[in-house]
């Protein structure tokens, strides 16, 4: 499997971020149909465009060649420093904290609102199917240098096209971006893959990881991540969401089904936390997912409303005890979903939104001052009953710090930046989020 030994053979002779830390990634303009985290197969959207004919962008100059990345060409793009899994010296810690200092001094308000957001490389640019990085790329950038771009597989055709896509945009975003580009992919393993199991793409493929769970081995965990995270460094991604982290408590449960590891909590920590450890190992951003689990509802967020009855004891005895075991491990990012716990919160505010959850509960009861990013916010469960605006600000007011996929990213956007000028959203409020978003980037420098 040339890509993977070539991913491996990076990490291994440099120790760092194979194509990770400074690789920029190029977004869609995809509106109110867009691309969901964690769906199965390409959205509806997806698909719909790949069948108009295809507007591409002239690549940047000098354009980053097509072929396998060297360790050489790896190096560069990605800059030095290892794995996100080593901890960083308090020493460290100072030299990251005044750069980020340094970094967000220099920042304008409407930067650090753009960093809020990642979203497709259509919704970026307003091309139409992006498959490559150009001139629209630079000038969406310099408008709205985003946070970070998210892939589907009509983004993703072939192993020299998205090696091509992820480094020019790379090239792109070192030169525009004040913080490195978070590039990330839906890539969970089993059902859940942009690149695994597809034709032309020589990968491993892996069952559902409810299939490895039942094994009950941590090291066969461990083998699914390093190897996904591999080939991930390699095609230039630097994170992944995955893994899941839901418990399967509710055995009707159909969205999440199998995609998770199991209905022990103790075991899906296990499995989950081995699954980050091989992400993270080869130089990937793992993001645990769904807080507050996604396995005791039984409707699906994709389409609707989704909720859980239990109360907060109730979830801190099952559900919500891989969460808890990842704030103590001191993983930085979690995904927050779209449902409603009224057994918490008293009313029938979506996860993503809610500062009883988001602040309340993952923030100061669990202690988390990590990343929470948003689940795809084009889902039914927003979409349905929010604009895209006052998702966005909602979510922000909640404590999360990145937007996921809006329906209508500028409205979203303009709708924080509103908030911010108003006073509605502080300025200390947006310099938070910035600088948890700031600190996870340059730590994968710095570590």
């Amino acid at each position: 499997m040339g890509i993977a030994l070539v991913a491996v053979a990076v990490l291994a002779g440099t120790g760092i971020y194979a194509l990770a830390g400074r690789l920029s990634l190029n977004m869609e303009k995809n509106g109110n149909k867009a691309g969901v985290s964690g769906q199965e197969s390409p959205p509806a959207a997806a698909s719909a465009r790949e069948e108009r004919p295809q507007v591409t962008e002239t690549p940047p100059k000098p354009p980053v060649p097509a072929g396998e990345p060297s360790a050489d060409a790896a190096q560069k793009a990605a800059g030095s420093g290892p794995s996100v899994s080593e901890s960083a010296s308090p020493a460290g810690d100072n030299l990251l904290e005044e750069r980020l200092d340094r970094i967000l001094d220099g920042m304008t308000t409407e930067e650090k609102v753009a960093q809020l957001f990642i979203v497709t490389p259509e919704a970026l640019t307003g091309v139409d199917s992006v498959t490559q990085a150009g001139d629209s790329t630079r000038k969406a950038l310099e408008s709205r240098p985003v946070g970070g771009l998210i892939y589907f597989r009509n983004n993703l055709q072939n192993p020299e096209q998205v090696r091509a896509l992820t480094e020019n945009t790379a090239y792109i975003g070192r030169e525009v971006c004040s913080l490195p580009l978070i590039l990330s992919v839906d890539e969970e393993g089993g059902k859940v893959t942009r690149i695994g199991g597809r034709p032309g793409f020589d990968v491993p493929v892996f069952p559902n990881m409810w299939e490895i769970g039942a094994q009950n081995d941590p090291g066969k965990a461990y083998e699914v991540g390093s190897a996904i995270g591999s080939y991930l460094s390699g095609y230039g991604f630097n994170l992944d969401f995955a893994p899941d982290a839901d418990v399967l408590t509710n055995p009707d449960n159909q969205v999440i089904g199998n995609r998770s590891f199991g209905s022990d909590p103790e075991l899906v920590w296990s499995m989950a936390s081995q699954v980050a450890k091989g992400l993270k190992d080869q130089g990937i951003q793992p993001v645990y997912k769904h807080f507050p689990d996604h396995g005791a509802t039984l409707g699906d967020t994709h389409d609707g409303f989704s909720y859980t009855e239990k109360t907060l004891d109730q979830l801190l005895e099952a559900e919500l005890v891989p969460f808890a075991n990842a704030v103590k491990n001191g993983e930085s990012c979690i995904m927050a979903a779209h449902i409603a716990a009224p057994g918490v919160t008293g009313d029938e505010t979506p996860a993503s939104l809610s500062h009883a959850l988001i602040t309340g509960v993952l923030r100061e009861k669990l202690g988390f001052d990590g990343v929470v990013v948003t689940d795809a916010l084009n889902m039914g469960a927003i979409q349905n009953l929010y604009s895209s605006g006052e998702a966005a600000v909602a979510a922000v007011e909640a404590g999360v710090d990145l937007l996921l996929m809006p329906a209508d990213f500028n409205a979203a956007y303009e709708a924080v930046l509103a908030a911010v000028k108003d006073g509605t959203i502080t300025q200390e409020r947006l310099d938070l989020s910035v600088r948890r978003i700031g600190r996870m980037k340059l730590a994968w420098d710095q570590q």
